[in-house]
């Protein structure tokens, strides 16, 4: 039989829209892409260059999404995403059982790249490809609320039409096959979880780690090591910061971007800033999640000892009351509402 249309989508022809979808190069984006295209709808495909680890080349990604006949715009946003690590280190806004955040992080910066950019290229509606389900639905359609009302925001995955004609992996394959695009699934076997991943640091959740019978150690660092496996040699480091921000390292004078890869190479050789929690999500449901954020960690160990020399008593209890608003609104995707930017400024 026919599968349902989408009254979003015909909606979208009718206007004239072109909408503008967030892509990763993987079997949801194209599935999408290919779906709008063949449906009649102007697309345009972007991705943020965010620094992710698990990503080789950033280029692969135009590569991948090209056989879907699309065309695929990468925005460079690392320098962008280094300066909003180090906002957050000075605000020490780490989440639930204390990890940082790089995916909320991530998630305001690459809403404001990827929004700004899909503007110049003439777009009308932002796709995005998170489910019903967790905290990112949340996040970028709150981000493209705030920054532009009149931005439209498109959900495949709670589309009716969509979600019918897809419900799983298997149907999302074939429809690629009879369309000669081919897609490789990198074998799940021995990875029993999904990541998250940019220069920030990395997000593991579901699957096996939902399980909290299922130790974090099943997780492979990418940024790192375990403490186990790291040398049993002390190595000696000198930050310097001004303002809250690490500024150079042993001597020398380095960007927020340096800063933070550098931080993230000698901290990860070390051991630091893994950790797990069992955290409460936007929608009120709990998750279990593997963290890594070695640069971070370090940094937000130095801005410690910082802040620890020049906060007097009082100063620090309403710092840690800040910290904690800044961080849950960053986890609520709420970086851009009043109350956030007072408390950054206050801090």
């Amino acid at each position: 039989g026919r599968m349902p249309e989408s009254e979003i989508l015909k909606n979208y022809i009718k206007n004239g829209d072109v909408v503008g979808i967030c892509v990763s190069g993987g079997l949801d984006s194209k599935t999408v892409a290919l779906r709008l295209r063949l449906a009649g709808v102007k697309v345009k495909c972007f991705t943020a260059d965010i620094g992710q680890p698990d990503e080789e080349d950033i280029n692969d990604i135009v590569t991948k999404m090209a056989p879907c006949g699309v065309e695929t715009i990468i925005v460079d946003l690392k320098n962008e995403i280094a300066e909003a690590a180090m906002e957050a280190v000075a605000c020490k806004a780490s989440y639930d059982g204390g990890y940082w955040q790089s995916t909320g992080i991530g998630r305001y910066v690459t809403a404001r790249g990827l929004l700004q950019e899909m503007k110049k290229h003439g777009c009308t509606v932002l796709s995005h490809g998170a489910t019903g389900r967790g905290n990112d639905q949340v996040r970028f359609e709150r981000y493209v609320n705030v920054m532009d009302p009149t931005f439209k925001v498109y959900a495949p995955w709670r589309d009716p039409a969509l979600l019918e004609e897809f419900p799983g992996r298997s149907q999302m394959l074939t429809y690629l096959e009879k369309h000669g695009i081919t897609h490789t699934i990198v074998s799940q076997a021995k990875k029993r979880y999904s990541t998250d991943a940019n220069i920030c640091g990395l997000s593991n959740e579901a699957e096996d780690l939902e399980s909290m019978e299922t130790p974090m150690t099943i997780v492979n660092p990418v940024m790192g090591v375990w403490p186990k496996d790291a040398p049993d040699a002390v190595e000696d480091i000198t930050m310097k910061f001004e303002k809250g921000r690490c500024v150079a390292i042993n001597g020398k004078a380095m960007s927020p971007l340096e800063v933070l890869q550098t931080c993230n190479k000698i901290a990860g050789r070390n051991g630091m800033g893994l950790s797990q929690a069992l955290e409460n999500r936007i929608l009120g449901t709990k998750s279990r999640g593997v963290y890594e954020a070695p640069g971070m960690e370090l940094l937000g160990q130095g801005v410690t000892y910082v802040y620890q020399a020049v906060l007097d008593r009082r100063s620090t209890g309403l710092f840690k009351h800040l910290a904690g608003h800044i961080s849950d609104q960053i986890y609520d995707g709420r970086y851009f509402d009043p109350s956030t930017r007072c408390a950054i400024n206050a801090i």
